[in-house]
């Protein structure tokens, strides 16, 4: 409803009732006329269905004390299409046209309204454009945020993947075009008057706002709840979705997609997907940011003399990489450019711990070999400076 249309109408008169009636006699007033001119005691009328709406829109604003004294200041305010704006014109008033002051423009230099500029429904319109019926415009209604979680291989976080992902949201219903009524013509919040808000604290020009709790944030009350959703105009549906989940995810990162949530109402944007990525443990391989960690055993002659030792990648061939001589136990290598994607499209290094791996069983040639290594260099004791360093501490 416009907010000529709000000011021009004489919701008493649609009513039958003076304009000093009390609250007992609108409310005794609508429902004698609702009834009488109910679409369900009047199968197939349009004038009657026509008129129970026009009853309908005169009871939303008259039936509510707040939205009555609104109506009833626009009325003395503006009378009977008229601008009260006291001396200068015929009996103190200047006859605008009702279209052309709360339209969205005016013309420059024109007389009479033309120092409003944007015209005077930018200021009003917050006070009065709220309607009543059913054909009042209430406010877009962002969607839901949902959450999901997704599972990936070890392989699959670092080079990223398209995985399938079922979600389940709250949907407009099918059943009733998503009103929450049956028959489609859901009537306007009388708390909040369309807005899905109400206000609350605050004082002066300062206030806070909730959504509202008769309609949870709608605006729309079913008068004939539909019986799929309960009048609430949501239904819970199920959909698969294609996601890609991009190249270096670690576990428990949770990943934002913008506009992948459940539609919003009334042209209202859709809402975000929150998709939390768990990922499965490598039998090889470990992970340390954009690092891949690996662990490689070497033979004590390897660690001892030195030589190449081939290392296996991710997903590509083996490296080699040249082993100094006496190559301590635990000592980590870098193989670059053999980690995780990182954010820029680089990969980290892949870490190669080196284990000096010691043989639990020994030939006998290989057993003699050892003996005569502990004889070659048994003047020499490795932890001379360990206890030198004790005593001396």
């Amino acid at each position: 409803m416009s907010t000529k249309d709000f000011v021009e109408k004489d919701y008493y008169k649609v009513l039958g009732v003076p304009k000093d009636a009390t609250e007992a006699e609108i409310k005794k007033a609508y429902r004698k006329l609702a009834r009488e001119f109910h679409p369900d005691a009047n199968k197939g009328d349009t004038k009657a269905e026509e008129r129970f709406k026009e009853i309908s829109e005169a009871n939303d604003v008259l039936g509510d004390a707040k939205r009555r004294k609104e109506y009833d200041e626009a009325r003395a305010l503006f009378g009977n299409g008229g601008f009260r704006a006291g001396p200068g014109g015929p009996g103190g008033t200047f006859n605008f046209d009702l279209g052309d002051l709360f339209g969205g423009t005016t013309q420059a230099g024109g007389a009479g309204a033309g120092g409003f500029g944007g015209g005077l429904g930018d200021v009003f319109g917050g006070l009065f454009n709220r309607g009543a019926g059913t054909g009042t415009r209430t406010q877009p209604r962002r969607g839901q945020d949902i959450e999901s979680e997704v599972t990936l291989s070890f392989t699959e976080a670092v080079d990223g993947a398209t995985v399938p992902l079922r979600m389940s949201s709250q949907q407009p219903c099918k059943a009733c075009s998503g009103t929450g009524d049956k028959n489609g013509t859901p009537r306007v919040c009388p708390t909040c008057v369309g807005t899905g808000q109400v206000s609350r604290g605050g004082s002066g020009s300062f206030s806070l706002t909730d959504p509202c709790v008769d309609c949870k944030g709608r605006g729309l009350i079913a008068q004939d709840p539909c019986e799929v959703c309960n009048g609430s105009g949501r239904a819970r549906s199920s959909r698969t979705m294609q996601v890609r989940i991009p190249a270096g995810v670690s576990d428990g990162q949770r990943i934002r997609l913008r506009g992948k949530g459940a539609p919003g109402e009334r042209g209202g944007p859709a809402g975000d997907l929150y998709v939390v990525v768990h990922v499965d443990a490598h039998p090889v391989f470990g992970r340390k940011g954009d690092n891949l960690t690996v662990t490689v055993p070497v033979s004590f002659t390897e660690a001892a003399l030195g030589g190449e030792v081939k290392v296996p990648t991710l997903g590509g061939p083996p490296v080699t990489l040249k082993l100094p001589s006496g190559t301590p136990n635990g000592r980590t290598m870098r193989a670059r450019g053999k980690g995780a994607v990182r954010k820029d499209g680089t990969r980290g290094d892949l870490l190669v711990t080196v284990e000096v791996a010691v043989p639990t069983e020994l030939a006998d040639e290989a057993r003699e070999a050892l003996e005569a290594y502990r004889k070659a260099t048994a003047s020499e004791d490795p932890r001379a400076e360990l206890f030198q360093a004790a005593k001396g501490a």
